[in-house]
């Protein structure tokens, strides 16, 4: 049985769905809440982590000083063959810490918006976990360059860095798969001045109209997980 933990920025970036597929499974999960000042797990105490969202930068260590810390415990989880999932920040803080750079984005992409799978994505083991063109959930300002060994997997209009892998462990998405409407509407109390009306950024409204788009990526989510984690 996978021993699972997961890091957490915020209070109200959760596990979404995330969560109901380890309840579903009786999956231990242990967790890290590094704002409330817990402190990194031993790595031998898991077998696979995620690493979730948060509206901060990956380098603002004056505000976030445990950011460093962070950065380190991912960096020697992939180095000791953990399974390794980033999500958003998350996604961010593993090409950090494996030493590509995490910039400002040339749009700040915040709803539903279509990825599409990249021609090189055949390349890694996860390739197949992905349909050629889809509908994910995003909000985000900044982007990452692909770490190296990194296999690019998908791409927006709006960011090209979307989804990598390294091998068949390590998982960063800029996107979202396990967001639910309730994590959706906590991300818009507690962030909705990011909502700006630029190109690329919907209004509360539209985000949570269709809650079949929730279904539909929270299903991708299950596949993801099974993958990676069912199999860690």
């Amino acid at each position: 049985m996978p021993r699972i933990h997961s890091f957490h920025h915020v209070p109200f970036e959760g596990l979404g769905h995330f969560e109901d597929i380890f309840t579903r499974n009786n999956w231990p999960v242990r967790q890290t809440h590094w704002y409330q000042g817990d402190s990194a797990p031993e790595i031998e105490s898991f077998d696979a982590l995620i690493v979730m969202g948060g509206p901060m930068n990956i380098d603002e260590h004056d505000r976030y000083p445990w950011l460093t810390q962070e950065k380190q415990t991912i960096k020697t989880a992939i180095d000791a063959g953990k399974t390794v999932i980033g999500i958003c920040l998350g996604a961010q803080l593993i090409a950090a810490a494996l030493g590509a750079a995490v910039k400002p984005g040339n749009h700040r992409e915040i709803g539903w918006f279509d990825l599409n799978r990249m021609p090189g994505a055949d390349q890694s083991p996860l390739s197949d976990l992905l349909p050629e063109r889809f509908q994910a959930f995003h909000w985000h300002s900044d982007t990452f360059d692909l770490p190296e060994g990194a296999q690019r997997l998908a791409s927006s209009e709006a960011c090209d860095n979307q989804i990598f892998s390294i091998g068949d462990k390590v998982l960063g998405l800029q996107c979202h798969l396990e967001t639910t409407p309730r994590t959706a509407t906590a991300l818009i109390e507690n962030c909705g001045d990011e909502l700006d009306g630029s190109h690329y950024v919907q209004s509360a409204e539209d985000m949570l109209a269709e809650r079949e788009r929730f279904t539909a990526i929270n299903a991708m989510a299950e596949r993801v997980i099974g993958r990676m984690i069912g199999q860690a």
